[in-house]
């Protein structure tokens, strides 16, 4: 009896040992859906299993967890789970992708966190014809959540950018008015010269004339007879 038992137990601690030292399944690939994300957004992440065993692998749970910061510096913990229906299985050497859905809090902290993704798997034992639970791969993809105030910052630089170009464009239009009224200005200035001139020019040669008129009809003077 104490034989028996004994040899259940090995024979328990064998296929334990089995379970824990086996990697029979490798992320190779894990990715987001894009480069940055704001407060309150939602996303995605890609993630791709291998199996690399001699047998079938199954998936049984894949997760991203994200330890952040909100605002006010209280930590948090949030899991989120692939939108796949499981488990599903990987014959070796073949992989399957999976889609974990994420959103982000509205108060999230801005800046640099990273997404811990893990997959459960169970590796299917052909002589016993049991699954048993095999490893679970990690990958920690790197998330970065931009600050609401560079939004805020980017929108007063292009209202500012708006203002120096309207700005700009009234200095402009300033610049021209005053060569317009400069031009005006100096054509009034000839045009004054001009009539000045013409009327300095018309009193001399009525001057002149009168002058010449009077000269012209100037009496002329009879002298008297010589006295016999």
């Amino acid at each position: 009896m104490n034989s028996k038992i004994f040899t259940i137990v090995a024979t328990s601690l064998l296929l334990l040992a089995f379970a824990i030292g086996v990697q029979a399944a490798t992320i190779t690939s894990c990715t987001l859906d894009r480069d940055l994300y704001k407060q309150g957004e939602t996303g995605y992440v890609l993630l791709t299993i291998y199996n690399n065993k001699d047998d079938t692998i199954r998936i049984t749970e894949v997760t991203a967890t994200i330890d952040y910061f909100y605002t006010e510096g209280t930590v948090y913990l949030q899991t989120f789970f692939t939108n796949s229906t499981l488990p599903v299985e990987i014959p070796q050497g073949q992989s399957s992708t999976f889609h974990i859905p994420f959103s982000l809090p509205t108060n999230i902290a801005s800046g640099y966190t990273k997404l811990f993704c893990r997959a459960k798997t169970d590796l299917w034992n052909d002589p016993s014809q049991r699954w048993y639970q095999s490893d679970n791969p990690t990958a920690e993809p790197v998330l970065y959540i931009e600050s609401p105030y560079k939004e805020q910052f980017e929108q007063q630089q292009e209202v500012n950018q708006q203002l120096q170009t309207q700005l700009t464009q009234q200095q402009n239009t300033i610049s021209q008015l005053e060569e317009k009224l400069q031009t005006l200005e100096t054509s009034y200035n000839n045009t004054a010269l001009a009539m000045y001139i013409l009327i300095a020019i018309t009193i001399a040669l009525g001057a002149a004339m009168a002058f010449l008129m009077k000269l012209m009809w100037r009496p002329k003077t009879i002298p008297s007879p010589a006295p016999q």
